[in-house]
Parts: C-alpha cells; sequence; structure tokens
C-alpha cells in the first residue's frame, strides 16, 4: 500500500528557508526602518473590540501565528476575555490576521491548519467532520452526536456546537485565534483541547467597506463585500456578505459529473446600539448555505485482509465484473453510482451586551443557533450497487447564555460567568443495500467450492443466497434519533499581580451536563415486509438480512457533574520577555451512543455501551514569549503534555450490520511536545514568518482496541487458538487488538508552516503603492488515517507551497495573481479503509495546482 513518508524534506521547504535566511540577513532591509513604537500593554474593554476591529483594516498586513505588525505596535487578542497584548497572555496562542487570510486564501478552517501547524482539520463530508488541536478533540473518524467537541469554536463569543461551521468560509473577519490547550475556566462551553476564537468587523460610527472579486480555474469564482457605517449618532450598522463557486476536482465517470465542488453563499449582519457611552448592544445575526456535488472518493488500493480469499476486494471484484476505472488515485477519477449530496446550512441571531461598570465591564451574551444537513453518499466506495442509499439528514437547535464580569485593577484581574447551553438534534437516516450486495456480503462457499474470481456459490443452501440479488436488494434500515443535550457551569479566573513582574493566576470551573438520547432502527426486506426481532425461528433469508441490518431501540441517558481548575504562574523577565507554566486539570463529559451500540449473539443490544465515562484530563505546559532586536522579531516557545483517562475513541464495526461506528473508552491517552511561532519584520518592505510543532500523540494504554483491516475479517479466535499473520486471508482473527504505545489517528509528529512577503514601492497608472511578492508553505509529516493504525492506511507526508505577487495602493485598491500548491503536489487528505473487510482503500486526495487573481478595494 502507501509507503510512509521518510528521508529529507520535499524540495519546495528547503529552498523556502534558503529564501528566507538570504533575506532576513539582508543589511539593506534592516537599514530601511527605524524601531517600532514600544507601546505600552493595552487592556481595554467595552466598545474597544468595536474600534480595534474597524482600525485594523487599515493596519499592515500582520504576520501569522505571531500576529505582528509594522504599525500600531502591539496585536490585540481576546484570549482571556479582555483586550490586551498577545505577548502578555501567558498561554500558548497562534493569530492569523484576517488580511492575511484573505490573500492567502484560507477562508475556512480547513485551510487554516495550513497557517496554524498544531490544528488539525478533518472532513470526509460537513457533517464528519473533526477539529482537532495537538491531536486531541474528537475522535477520528464518523460523527457521534452524543459527545462534545473538545475544541470549541467562537464567532464573536458565540459558541457553535456543530463542528460543521468548521467548513463554511469565513465571513469578514478581523482575526482568528488558535488557543491550544485547556480553556474551561475562561470559555462557557467547556473546551479541553483547545479553541479558536474568532472575532468579526464590528460596526463602526464612521463609513467604511471593502469589495472583493476573485477568479480563477476550475471555475473558481469569490466575491465579497462589506460595509459598515452610522444610521444615527448612537445606532451603526454593518453587513458583510460571501460567495464561492467551484467546479469539483474529480470526475465522476458513472454521472458524468465533476465532485467535491464548492457552492457557499454567506450573509452577517450586525446593529450596534450605543445609547451611552458605556453602554453597548450589538444585535447580529448570519445565514450560510452550501450546497455542493460532494462528497466523494477515489480507489487508492487493496490491503489483503484475514476474510476468505473469495471474499476479499480483487475476487469479488471478478465475480461481478467489475473493475474500478483506475488504479491511480491521482487521474482524481471515480465511478460512484449512489448521487451525492451535501446540503448544509447554518445561521442564528445572537444579542450581546456590554456595560461599562468603571473597573470592570459585565457581558452578557445571548444566542440562538440552528444547523440543517441533507447529504446522500456512497458508502460501499465502488461503482457497485452495493449500499444503494446511506444518508441521515439532521436538524439542531441550540441556544446559549453567557453572562461574565471582567475586573481590571492595580493588583487584581478576574473573570466570573456563569453559562447556560440546551442543544437539540433530530437525525432521520435511510441506509438500503442493492443489488450487488448478496455477493458482496453473504459467504458463497469455501476457496475449494468457490474459487477467487468465481460468481458461482457452494451448495449449501445459505451459500446459495450470495448468487441471488433478491435476498439483500432493496432491504432497508430507517433510523430515527434525537438528542436532548443540557449543560450549565460557573466558572472564574483570578490574576493576582504579585509583583509588577510576577502573576499568579488560578482558575476553576463547575459543570454540569445530562444527555438524554434516543435511537430506533427499524428494518424492511425489498417487499416492504418489517424484520422483527424475538421470533421463534428465522428463514436463511431473513437471517442473511438480519445480519446486515439488525433492529434495535434504546434510550440512552447520561447526566454528571465535574470541577475542573487551573494553575497559572507567570514571570516578566525583562520588558519583553515573560515565561510561564500552567497546569490544568479538566475533563470532557461523557458521551452517549446515538448511532446504536454492539449486539450479542441473540442480536440484543448491549446496553452497557450506551453510554462513554467522561474523559478526565492533566495538562502540564511552560512557556516563553519574547520580542528582541527593537521588537522587529517575536519568538515563542511552548513545550506541553496532556495526559488523557478513559478517551473517548471511535470503535469501527467492519461488517455493513448493526452499526458502522461506536464510541468507547480507551484507559489512556497521551499528547506531548513542544511548538513556536517566530516572525521578523526588518522594515516595512519585508516580513517572515516560520511556526512549527512537534506534538508526540499515542495511545498508553488501550488494551481492547479494534483491529486495524489486516487483522480484521476471518473467523475469531477463541481459546487456545492462535490468529492468523497479518494479511494472511483464510485465518483466524483477534477478538481485538493492544495497541498501546501506536500513534493517535490524524496527527503529524512535524508541521511547520513558514513564509514570506517581500514588497517595493513603485507608481503604476499614476498611482502611488508597493508591487508585492509573497510564498506561504507547509509541510506536515506523516499520519495515520485509520483509528487503529494500519499498514495500509499511513498518509505520506507532504509540502504545499503558495505564491502571491500583486500591486496595492495605500488609498485601498489591491490587485494580485495567485498560486496554490504551485507544485502540484499530490498528496491525501484522508484514507478510507472499505466496508466488509474486503482490503479495499478509498481516499480523498488533495486539491490540486489551484490559480486565479483577485482585485480587492477598502474604502
Amino acid at each position: 500500500m502507501r509507503r510512509q513518508f521518510s528521508g529529507p524534506l520535499p524540495a519546495p521547504l528547503p529552498l523556502a528557508c534558503l529564501t528566507f535566511t538570504l533575506l532576513v540577513a539582508t543589511p539593506a532591509l534592516a537599514s530601511e526602518t527605524a524601531a517600532p513604537t514600544a507601546a505600552a500593554n493595552v487592556e481595554t474593554t467595552g466598545e474597544a473590540i468595536g474600534e480595534v476591529a474597524g482600525e485594523a483594516e487599515q493596519e499592515s498586513p500582520t504576520s501569522v501565528g505571531t500576529g505582528a505588525h509594522d504599525r500600531g505596535g502591539e496585536i490585540l487578542v481576546t484570549a482571556r476575555r479582555r483586550q490586551e497584548s498577545s505577548q502578555s497572555v501567558p498561554l500558548a496562542i497562534s493569530v492569523v490576521g484576517g488580511e492575511h487570510l484573505d490573500s492567502t486564501g484560507a477562508f475556512n478552517v480547513g485551510r487554516l491548519q495550513q497557517l496554524t501547524p498544531t490544528l488539525q482539520f478533518y472532513s470526509s463530508n460537513p457533517r464528519n467532520t473533526a477539529v482537532n488541536i495537538r491531536g486531541l478533540g474528537v475522535p477520528f473518524g464518523l460523527t457521534n452526536d452524543g459527545i462534545e467537541q473538545g475544541v470549541g469554536i467562537y464567532i464573536d463569543d458565540v459558541y457553535n456546537a456543530r463542528v460543521a461551521s468548521a467548513t463554511f468560509d469565513f465571513l469578514d473577519v478581523s482575526q482568528i485565534e488558535v488557543l491550544r490547550g485547556p480553556q474551561g475556566t475562561l470559555y462557557g462551553k467547556n473546551t479541553t483541547a483547545g479553541a479558536i476564537n474568532i472575532t468579526t468587523n464590528q460596526p463602526t460610527f464612521d463609513f467604511q467597506g471593502k469589495a472583493e472579486v476573485s477568479i480563477g480555474n476550475y471555475n473558481f469564482k469569490q466575491a465579497k463585500v462589506a460595509v459598515s457605517g452610522p444610521l444615527s449618532d448612537t445606532v451603526a450598522i454593518r453587513l458583510a456578505a460571501s460567495t464561492t463557486d467551484r467546479r469539483g476536482t474529480i470526475y465522476n465517470v458513472t454521472t458524468s459529473q465533476w465532485i467535491q465542488s464548492q457552492d457557499n453563499i454567506g450573509l452577517r449582519g450586525q446593529l450596534l446600539w450605543k445609547p451611552a457611552d458605556a453602554l453597548s448592544i450589538t444585535l447580529a445575526g448570519d445565514y450560510s448555505t452550501q450546497d455542493a456535488n460532494c462528497c466523494g472518493s477515489v480507489y487508492v488500493g487493496y490491503g489483503p485482509t484475514q476474510r476468505a480469499a473469495n471474499r476479499q476486494f480483487p475476487a469479488l471484484a471478478a465475480a461481478l465484473g467489475y473493475t474500478p476505472v483506475s488504479t491511480n488515485p491521482f487521474d482524481r477519477l471515480t465511478d460512484l453510482d449512489t448521487p451525492l449530496k451535501a446540503k448544509n446550512k447554518i445561521g442564528g441571531a445572537s444579542v450581546r451586551v456590554k456595560w461599562d461598570l468603571g473597573a470592570g465591564t459585565l457581558t452578557s451574551i445571548s444566542a440562538w443557533r440552528f444547523w440543517d444537513w441533507d447529504p446522500s453518499n456512497d458508502r460501499d466506495f465502488t461503482g457497485l450497487p452495493i449500499v444503494a442509499l446511506s444518508q441521515n439528514p439532521s436538524q439542531q437547535d441550540q441556544y446559549t447564555q453567557e453572562l461574565r464580569y471582567n475586573y481590571s485593577g492595580k493588583h487584581f484581574d478576574f473573570v466570573v460567568g456563569a453559562f447556560g447551553f440546551y442543544q437539540r438534534i433530530d437525525t432521520q437516516g435511510t441506509e438500503s443495500q442493492g443489488s450487488a450486495a448478496s455477493r458482496w456480503n453473504i459467504n458463497p462457499g469455501t476457496v475449494a467450492q468457490v474459487p477467487p474470481g468465481s460468481s458461482g456459490c457452494g451448495p449449501t443452501t445459505s451459500n446459495k443466497l450470495a448468487c441471488d440479488p433478491a435476498v439483500l436488494d432493496g432491504l432497508v434500515a430507517y433510523n430515527s434519533q434525537y438528542l436532548k443535550n443540557t449543560s450549565a457551569a460557573l466558572f472564574g479566573q483570578l490574576s493576582w499581580h504579585v509583583t509588577p513582574e510576577l502573576t499568579v493566576q488560578p482558575g476553576v470551573r463547575l459543570n454540569y451536563d445530562k444527555k438524554e438520547g434516543y435511537y430506533q432502527r427499524r428494518v424492511f426486506d425489498g417487499q416492504g415486509s418489517e424484520l422483527l426481532l424475538g421470533q421463534s425461528s428465522y428463514t436463511p433469508v431473513q437471517s442473511a438480512q438480519l445480519a446486515i441490518y439488525t433492529p434495535q431501540e434504546i434510550s440512552p441517558e447520561f447526566s454528571d457533574w465535574n470541577f475542573s481548575y487551573d494553575f497559572n504562574v507567570s514571570y516578566k523577565v525583562a520588558p519583553d520577555v515573560l515565561v510561564y507554566a500552567t497546569y490544568a486539570k479538566s475533563f470532557k463529559s461523557g458521551g452517549i451512543n446515538q448511532n446504536g451500540v454492539p449486539v450479542d449473539s441473540s442480536n440484543n443490544p448491549i446496553l452497557a455501551a450506551q453510554t462513554v465515562k467522561p474523559e478526565s484530563v492533566h495538562n502540564y505546559e511552560a512557556g516563553i514569549k519574547t520580542q528582541f532586536w527593537d521588537r522587529r522579531a517575536t519568538f515563542n516557545l511552548s513545550i506541553f503534555r496532556t495526559d488523557v483517562g478513559n478517551y473517548q475513541a471511535n470503535v469501527s464495526n467492519g461488517q455493513y450490520g448493526v452499526l458502522r461506528g461506536y464510541l468507547a473508552n480507551a484507559q489512556k491517552v497521551r499528547s506531548q511536545g513542544v511548538e513556536w511561532d517566530f516572525s521578523v519584520r526588518p522594515s516595512e518592505r519585508f516580513n517572515a514568518y516560520v511556526n512549527g510543532s512537534y506534538t508526540d500523540a499515542t495511545y498508553r494504554k488501550f488494551t481492547d482496541a479494534p483491529c486495524p483491516p489486516e487483522l480484521s475479517g476471518g473467523t475469531v479466535a477463541t481459546g487456545t487458538q492462535t490468529p492468523g499473520a497479518a494479511g494472511t486471508p483464510n485465518s483466524l482473527s483477534p477478538a481485538n487488538c493492544d495497541i498501546s504505545g501506536q500513534r493517535l489517528p490524524g496527527v503529524s509528529k512535524w508541521t511547520l508552516s513558514f513564509g514570506f512577503e517581500a514588497n517595493t514601492p513603485v507608481t503604476l497608472l499614476k498611482q502611488e503603492g508597493e508591487v508585492y511578492f509573497g510564498y506561504d508553505g507547509s509541510y506536515r509529516s506523516n499520519f495515520s488515517s485509520n483509528p487503529s493504525p494500519s499498514a495500509y492506511t499511513w498518509v505520506d507526508g507532504y509540502s504545499l507551497s503558495n505564491f502571491r505577487l500583486g500591486f496595492r495602493t495605500d488609498s485601498g485598491f489591491d490587485i494580485y495573481g495567485w498560486v496554490r500548491n504551485a507544485f502540484d503536489q499530490n498528496y491525501f487528505d484522508q484514507l478510507f479503509v472499505g466496508p466488509s473487510n474486503t482490503g479495499l482503500i478509498a481516499g480523498l486526495p488533495g486539491d490540486p495546482r489551484t490559480w486565479g487573481g483577485t482585485i480587492r478595494y477598502n474604502f
């Protein structure tokens, strides 16, 4: 299968690093500038956020990771629920300015990961999307609504429970902060792995706006517009809209359509009422929709399992006369026969009230959000009619209320708050089998009776069912489920300035969670007759059908109180050198299995598997934040270790039957490593950055994990029987596997982002401005794309290079050309193990080289 990445880094990486070194060393660049003013540490509250956001649009481009820029001295963040310099915040945080998101084409969280190395993003479709930090957050695989997200996504202080929001375009963003490590004592919803804090541009009392249009290959078209200004002396408004459309990058020969397209529309409006200097009320609403021809996969290859040789992918394909349209995944061809659909709508409204009480600020955020998901997927990953339909439409409503008070004094600062959350999710699933399902899923007989590749069947009644398409054709399962999720919390954090240099910062959180779920699966054969459990006997046909879809009904529940805390000590060694250390004891709420549970030998649900235990998280961290060379250079470094007990893992079922995956607890997981953000700006003519991380994320103890495909598919060994060698057909398989010490899925040990921008003043068409050239690169080493590491699902490491060349003026005009993945690197976003333990491996290739141009005007 795919080889693991080893050896030297791809060519674009050392080239970029060499370019960076030469440019930084050029004395002429450094001589063009005076040292930026050493602005005092800024701590503001109230409406300063709106003023800062408005001013940010006129600032110079920021550096990725540190957020540094030439003019204005300090970058402000709200990581601790108050405005302050990012360099004075004693926690690991990466900052990316809105203008850098625009210029690099990082218009959603998926592309943001190329700029922030410790962020991992995986998405086979908007519902099955994972956002992790340091390898932690949510388990890799199919989404289960019954657990919490470990990484919180906040937009203007509003928590977004559905990680599908990460697939939508950023809309009128001022800046993004990626906070690493537990954040529960400061943020409304408990976040054990980190938070993505997105701040949009706020309404302003001076008229301003911006417009942008981009076109590119693959029929790429994108337009953005934002306008802000006063309606009266006390009321201001801001309106923003965006649209993105692109042809797909994979051609489906069955439907003659391009898939993996983009079709996004986003709208946002904000109304600010400021009846007094100390009081502001902001009403915001947004609506976004996606209607892409998505989401599919391509054939990658075959890796032998322990299933009988005549039931492995090559033999089954030959028996059914099937040949993949291409064995080279980077031909970007597929033959999926199920119509694909990925309709996605998300939106909501919020009211944010800020009341400046002098020394402190009282803030209330009330919000409602909705999410509607209407999909259709091809879950057999082939052009054969095996799974004829697989779809699970969902509708979510979410209500949140947060109230907090921020106080800033000479010796003490503190934040205290309360948070309430309610969520309701309803899902109506349909799964059905097609005409090729019988031959694919039912045992046709021994290898001696039915040699590999033969289309025949053995002599027994049950064997002959494999040659009868009517046995499984039209078999359908209707799944109904709902989730009621309630959470309430009290939280607070105190900063005690023992001396001007030394600060001690404890934080606490008291949390209550309650989840109530319901799951029902009803099964009907091709003639519309319902299959029921509890019968005295079943016909061979019914037994074969129940092996594919088993009726089930459960009502899982979970509730618990949890107390978490953290303790941070920071010390200013020098005016521009801060060191800190943190310990945090946190948790992730227990969960319920919303997609069904395993069954016993009598097809009864194993009720003990209805719930999963809360994760217990211990986080240790130390770091240093520095600025030097008259603040032209910024370097931040952190080391961390996170120990997780009862890690909530996704357990995959290789058969089509009861369920494709469910949640279980792994005993122990650990993530540890080092991260850094470095930027240098010797002059306004040049800036560069190199950010990176080393992450060692492993299962420390998981003794009863699901086995990888090469150790699956055979008859389960019992008693003194010895399982066969990995990847040996017709051999015994272990019931489960000990994967202790192996790497967590989706986590590269090494990740880097790096880049620079250089400019020179010119006069073009009688317009004074500057020509600029920018480069942004990223690298990640190999990673596992299966919950239990498999030799067949290691994704090779890769490096991506993006370039831009343009002309901009001080008056706000900007025109540039761009190319992403300039060297047309072939790489995978994900690899998938096909169902039924046949050894089929499918994959999702990353975007090929794309190029285009953008015109932008700020006014």
